[in-house]
């Protein structure tokens, strides 16, 4: 016996027996399961843009500046390492690059080479990158935390692990951020 697809009181659970009967071959429990993925996944999109707003920066500007500290000392980057990292076109990059550099939060440096001049997170762009990031981890220990007991944190992560592994032997690798559209 399948078990009940519609086990919380969520959106979901509300629109599931709507949705699967005008799905003729659909399983209701996939369906369900996929559905609550996808809506987790933008309510967390939602909080990362609620954190990034509180911290004056736009999500695109944050995940700039996440990059950046990713790379480790020296927290340097050239413009197209960042493009192709975030999945995001030249002209979207150069953009984002004036406005931290602008609000200080990135500084260009001498280019090795002499052609793509880099850019460094200054100390501004560390703490408020930390910061945002603090508040970002915070709001998300709360959620999870308040939903879930340990343990079944635990088993999520074990289940969402195994999913993530059966999609990516399907599709290849996750991306790590949203790709530009």
């Amino acid at each position: 016996m399948r078990p009940d697809p519609t086990p919380a009181g969520d959106s979901v659970a509300a629109e599931i027996d709507a949705w699967i009967s005008q799905m003729a071959d659909a399983d209701p429990v996939t369906e369900a399961a996929r559905q609550r993925i996808g809506r987790i996944s933008r309510l967390f999109e939602h909080l990362l843009a609620d954190v990034a707003t509180a911290n004056d920066l736009t999500p695109g500007d944050w995940t700039a500046l996440s990059a950046l500290q990713r790379s480790g000392p020296p927290y340097e980057r050239t413009p197209k390492q960042l493009a192709d990292e975030l999945g995001v076109t030249a002209g979207t990059m150069s953009v984002r690059i004036d406005r931290l550099s602008k609000a200080g939060l990135v500084e260009p440096v001498p280019a090795v080479d002499g052609r793509s001049r880099p850019v460094r997170l200054t100390e501004l762009g560390r703490r408020r990158w930390s910061q945002a990031t603090r508040d970002r981890t915070t709001r998300e220990r709360r959620l999870l935390t308040d939903a879930l007991a340990s343990d079944d944190l635990d088993q999520l992560n074990r289940l969402l692990a195994r999913l993530l592994a059966r999609l990516e032997d399907e599709f290849g690798p996750a991306p790590r951020h949203q790709q530009a559209r």
